[in-house]
């Protein structure tokens, strides 16, 4: 029996298709095994976001090679698109598979690395590539969409994973029965441009949405990202009229200043996402009850940015968003990109400089939001994993809550005061 082992680098949407990887590897007789063992092949699910994510992944293969210089190595993933060619010249690479290829994989190494001929068909590139996440009790990550059409000015995204595209919602919820009949109370939807969803069936979000709702057995639903344009009123009028769907909401604003948003090709300016945020704190925030947790996406340094424009961003964080936690990104210059080509980039050093600023006013915001939230009732979902005698687990607006360790509580759902 070969052994296979996975290394995966990026966003939870990887992680969801790794987790398919090993499933499909296992039925096929390999055992899986961790990174750092005897493996004879290992997996690598790569990441392209940012030059360092680039970096990031050729150290991985240099190290698993000098970890394992006879041992097979599978590249897949967004950096693999871009750059398979590179990726190809490393040492101890055997595969190297494109965002397009991703259902070809597990038949090509059985064929190609076990000697085990398969009978299934490959798939032709720009296909989807259906996946969730495995291992966790408590949580599962659902791919429901793939691929993004946006080119916003910075992104390599659409490039690596190609247009937007999806299954139907009947296969998703047949997905969600499987991951509910093992014992995962809590789903998080996940995607490229998630609530992009209905390009290829011409079904909607929200359909499925409702599709998933229905599901016996799943509790509570997250949704990962969703751009401020496509979360709708609607979306959020139902998701507040008493669904198993969190006031939880991750939102990507990438900049508080309009001529840096129109810079980057976004398709809102900021008294649009102003407006969403009151809408939804609105539907959700009644007496009594829980604050809506908000994560923002927000990328400094962005080519043009002065500091009177960052300053336009941290007030507008700051004074008219206030958000519960800030997911602070240093731009960085992704050959091919429009951003890439312009003169006016920002130093390193100031980047660096705006990160810090803006996870300062993070912290801060986020402390403010959890003591928003002190004296509340709340559902917490705890988790498995003992640390030092005690376990912990999440509310429904995604606050961390500790406890002492007790394996009765592990995937229940206990209200609790905060």
């Amino acid at each position: 029996m070969k052994k296979i082992a996975f290394m995966t680098l990026g966003c939870k949407l990887n992680y969801a298709e790794t987790s398919t990887y090993e499933r499909e590897f296992i039925k096929n007789g390999l055992q899986v095994v961790r990174w750092d063992a005897d493996a004879d092949i290992f997996l690598v699910n790569t990441c392209t976001v940012t030059e360092h994510s680039d970096k990031k992944c050729r150290n991985i293969i240099r190290k698993v090679h000098r970890l394992r210089p006879d041992a097979d190595i599978v590249v897949t993933g967004c950096y693999a698109q871009l750059k398979k060619e590179e990726i190809g010249r490393l040492d101890g690479v055997r595969l190297v598979f494109g965002a397009g290829e991703k259902s070809s994989v597990v038949r090509t190494v059985m064929e190609n690395l076990c000697g085990e001929p398969q009978s299934s068909c490959e798939a032709s590139p720009g296909n989807f590539f259906p996946a969730y996440s495995s291992g966790e009790r408590t949580r599962a990550f659902l791919k429901v969409q793939d691929g993004c059409d946006y080119f916003c000015a910075y992104c390599t995204v659409p490039y690596a994973r190609g247009a937007s595209r999806n299954i139907p919602i009947a296969d998703i919820v047949a997905q969600a029965h499987e991951i509910a009949a093992s014992g995962i109370r809590e789903i998080v939807l996940t995607g490229v441009n998630t609530g992009d969803f209905g390009k290829t069936t011409g079904e909607t979000f929200l359909d499925l949405l409702k599709a998933l709702d229905k599901v016996e057995g799943i509790e509570r639903y997250r949704i990962s990202s969703i751009e401020p344009n496509l979360l709708t009123e609607e979306i959020v009028d139902w998701i507040a009229s008493g669904t198993r769907f969190l006031p939880h909401f991750h939102i990507p604003l990438q900049s508080g200043s309009d001529t840096v948003l129109k810079e980057m090709g976004r398709r809102y300016d900021t008294a649009a996402f102003e407006s969403k945020i009151r809408y939804i704190r609105e539907k959700f925030e009644k007496p009594g009850s829980l604050k809506v947790f908000f994560g923002i996406d927000v990328i400094v340094g962005f080519p043009g940015e002065t500091d009177a424009l960052f300053s336009e961003t941290y007030g507008f964080l700051q004074d008219r968003i206030r958000p519960s936690f800030i997911h602070v990104f240093p731009y960085s210059k992704r050959s091919g990109t429009r951003a890439a080509a312009r003169k006016d980039q920002v130093r390193d050093s100031v980047k660096t400089a705006r990160v810090k600023a803006l996870e300062e006013l993070s912290g801060r915001l986020h402390e403010q939001f959890i003591n928003a939230n002190r004296g509340l009732e709340a559902h917490v979902l705890f988790e498995s994993t003992d640390r030092d005698g005690t376990m912990s687990g999440y509310t429904e607006n995604y606050i961390r809550v500790e406890r002492p360790y007790d394996s009765n509580l592990t995937g229940k759902i206990v209200e609790i005061e905060l």
